[in-house]
């Protein structure tokens, strides 16, 4: 069993239990000014990093948009990241990125049902295998939905965030238990040509597996 996405799997049934309270699970701290937070990045000995990256630095700045191009064999799919919504999520994406983790990788993951599509990405040698090395802590409100062009971070539980993300390519009712980094402004249909390729059926059954047709990512771009 993989606890990164029990929740997903389970969530029709143990939503109301799994729902994070409003204004909980803040990894960010504040500084003077209102500019920038302080992000705790914890290391993670028994998940040492897949790749040699350095953690972020631990001011983040709490303002300005990111925009994101992400260069798969499918097609580009580009994103916009606030940093005032999640500074530290988004401090620690645009960090990985610059230090091109997430190049020359696979998305391991593709699920496809009436409740949950997604798209998953960031681990290095499988799904739900290979991170930086750390974790941070999450930022939510309790309010977080996630429909179609959604990007959140991917979890193994409260507080765990590390590389792995997550693209919705339908829908995810799923409970607001992962942090938000932002929305596709387009590439769309780059997702909807990844699940037309299908899925190779993993242990959660038929809708939920490798996709039929590797996802390759082959650099990731920020700019912000």
């Amino acid at each position: 069993m993989r606890p990164r996405w029990t929740v997903l799997a389970l969530a029709a049934g143990f939503a109301a239990a799994l729902v994070v309270p409003s204004g909980t699970a803040h990894a960010a701290s504040p500084e003077k000014g209102g500019h920038a937070v302080r992000c705790v990045f914890t290391p993670t000995p028994d998940n040492p990093p897949a790749k040699r990256v350095h953690p972020p630095r631990s001011k983040a700045r709490s303002h300005g948009k990111v925009d994101v191009v992400i260069g798969t064999n499918f097609g580009d799919v580009r994103i916009r990241m606030d940093r005032g919504d999640a500074p530290c999520a988004v401090h620690n994406f645009v960090s990985l990125s610059r230090q091109r983790f997430y190049d020359r990788t696979r998305c391991w993951r593709l699920t496809n049902s009436p409740r949950l599509g997604v798209l998953q990405c960031g681990d290095i040698y499988a799904a739900e295998k290979g991170g930086p090395g750390y974790k941070f802590d999450d930022e939510l409100t309790g309010q977080e939905k996630y429909p179609r062009g959604t990007v959140a971070m991917g979890n193994w539980g409260p507080d765990t965030n590390g590389s792995q993300f997550f693209i919705v390519h339908s829908r995810a009712d799923i409970p607001p238990a992962y942090t938000v980094l932002g929305k596709v402004t387009s590439g769309l249909r780059v997702l909807d040509r990844i699940v037309k390729g299908g899925i190779i059926p993993g242990e959660n059954g038929p809708d939920d597996g490798e996709p039929a047709t590797p996802v390759r990512i082959h650099r990731v771009f920020v700019r912000g």
